[in-house]
């Protein structure tokens, strides 16, 4: 899909101004967007006053496409100042756009962070950085980010991933592909619904990725849940050299079958790409970062839905690598 083709979302102009005066609101009550148990209590406190109009638009996401882009909010390429130059030195860059993504998140689930990953924030910066243009991370610029489900190797991971524009003036794109377009034999989707290969924790959770707590177990690669099809996809840190010549086989056709109905969202500042993370695995197109404050800078919320049945039983006796994910209280 090009972004033209992604579903859209508008919100009105007394949502958008809804939005930024409640967040304006808080982060003059706290002095920052580095959440802490009462400005999350503060944000649900809001968000549960949002009109009916806004809420409308963060219904669940409701279309084989498995995600949507929100429009109307608006970002003013001064006012955020440059583009960090990694996630660590961000700290409360364009901090009422934090807010922003919180009340968003908290309408439609609980927020959560990882206590391993940017000092535990619930919104996390997305940004080129020197050093890491060939990771399989957000901070990676020069390879292609494979498409991937967020946070594959954990069981606690998002059921949604929002993904809000602050700049992108080289029209970088997103790219995104739903299980539910593909064409797959059922004789490859049995093979892949079986518990045969672990995922293991990507280059963003380095802490994880020393977990000395035994064998990772092996997990489906998809799942049957009640509406259809569901996938749990991370190739780059998924072993699949272990795999029988079938298993693998059958891998490699889904990603083959991923790629042909994947599309591409290239973002605008204030667009807000949101993408159910059961159904849809993104990643992004190779760039040449500047990191001169003028590259692509997005920011990440993930969102958990409470009593969603969308995966396995079986995950809740998963280790999660050591990784806790802290949980805020939706409105």
């Amino acid at each position: 899909m090009t972004t033209g083709a992604a579903p859209v979302r508008q919100l009105d102009a007394t949502g958008v101004g809804e939005l930024r005066q409640v967040a304006e609101k808080i982060l003059a009550e706290f002095h920052t967007s580095a959440t802490s148990p009462e400005l999350l209590a503060r944000v649900a406190e809001f968000a549960a006053e949002l009109s009916e109009s806004t809420r409308h638009e963060l219904r669940p996401v409701d279309t084989d496409a498995g995600l949507f882009v929100l429009r109307g909010l608006e970002v003013d390429d001064t006012e955020i100042g440059p583009t960090p130059s990694s996630w660590a030195t961000a700290g409360d860059s364009a901090a009422v756009y934090d807010i922003v993504l919180l009340l968003l998140a908290t309408v439609m689930g609980n927020p959560i962070a990882w206590e391993g990953q940017q000092d535990g924030r619930f919104v996390h910066n997305i940004v080129p950085a020197p050093g890491h243009e060939n990771e399989q991370t957000g901070a990676s610029s020069t390879v292609l980010l494979s498409p991937h489900t967020e946070d594959a190797f954990h069981p606690g991971r998002a059921h949604l991933l929002m993904l809000g524009c602050m700049r992108n003036h080289d029209h970088i794109a997103t790219t995104a592909a739903s299980i539910r377009n593909v064409r797959l034999s059922e004789a490859d989707i049995a093979l892949l619904t079986r518990p045969r290969l672990p995922i293991l924790p990507d280059d963003a959770y380095t802490e994880a990725q020393s977990y000395d707590g035994g064998q990772p177990a092996g997990v489906p690669t998809l799942f049957h849940a009640k509406d259809g099809l569901t996938l749990r996809f991370d190739p780059a840190y998924t072993p699949l050299d272990d795999a029988t010549p079938a298993h693998r086989a059958a891998y490699e056709r889904l990603s083959a079958e991923l790629a042909r109905v994947s599309g591409a969202v290239s973002l605008s500042p204030g667009e807000v790409l949101v993408v159910d993370n059961d159904l849809v695995v993104h990643g992004r197109v190779p760039f040449q970062a500047r990191y001169d404050g003028t590259d692509r800078w997005l920011k990440r919320a993930s969102v958990r839905v409470p009593a969603r049945r969308t995966r396995p039983l079986a995950e809740q006796d998963e280790h999660g690598y050591g990784q806790a994910a802290i949980e805020a209280h939706a409105a």
